[in-house]
């Protein structure tokens, strides 16, 4: 299957006083359409960096990075924006929601940017959370919504725009691990109807529950294994 992701020899160098400090020293890694991975490693492995990379959240000190095809690190400030918006869909730990709409507003914001028309987006946002299982909290907002609900609203506001890629940064880390489990089955669904999913986890079991794992460590990938469910 054709790589949606090619990164190759990717840095990032932060200054830290007198000192360059390698939050991704030569990583080089692809990732197939139709993937589900997790990236995995403790805290200031360089995993969230990697992510924000891939994102186009962040540039790479050095290094080239290829998603759908576009050539990212090429990209001026306008063009990453108009990427970000086209081709990537994210889902936070934070859920990041905006607490006056409701979860059917909060769904419509990325169509809005994008020039969706009013009716379509509507539709379409109506569409997603039923898809998430809250057709009948359409019209709550946050504060009315459990911490699974509102991370169900994030992960249907990140499909809206019918990205090639979707994002998760510990996605679980704020839900019990009943409701974890639930979005975990959610990301399992969407990769089965074909969704490309990378997210970063500093949980083996979450990690376990996709198809392939990537665990770094000071900055670089250090094993990088399919699972024997999805080998087979």
């Amino acid at each position: 299957m054709e790589p949606l992701i090619v990164a190759e020899n990717l840095v990032k160098l932060y200054r830290m006083g007198e000192e360059d400090v390698h939050a991704l020293d030569g990583v080089s890694l692809s990732v197939a359409r139709g993937d589900y991975c997790a990236i995995i490693g403790p805290s200031g492995s360089g995993k969230s960096t990697l992510m924000n990379v891939i994102g186009a959240l962040d540039r790479a000190t050095e290094g080239r990075i290829v998603i759908d095809g576009s050539d990212v690190a090429a990209m001026n400030d306008e063009e990453l924006a108009e990427f970000r918006n086209r081709t990537v869909g994210f889902v936070f730990q934070s859920f990041n929601l905006l607490p006056r709409m409701t979860a059917l507003e909060n769904v419509e914001l990325p169509m809005i940017y994008a020039g969706v028309e009013s009716h379509a987006r509507r539709e379409r946002a109506a569409e997603l959370l039923s898809r998430v299982g809250l057709e009948a909290r359409m019209l709550h907002r946050p504060t009315q919504l459990s911490g699974g609900q509102q991370q169900r609203v994030a992960i249907a506001r990140a499909l809206a725009g019918k990205p090639a890629l979707l994002l998760a940064d510990e996605p679980t880390g704020a839900l019990d691990t009943s409701t974890g489990s639930e979005i975990m089955r959610l990301f399992a669904d969407l990769n089965k109807e074909g969704a490309t999913i990378v997210l970063v986890t500093h949980e083996p079991d979450i990690a376990a529950a996709t198809g392939r794992t990537i665990e770094m460590r000071d900055g670089r990938i250090v094993s990088d294994r399919v699972h024997e469910s999805r080998a087979a």
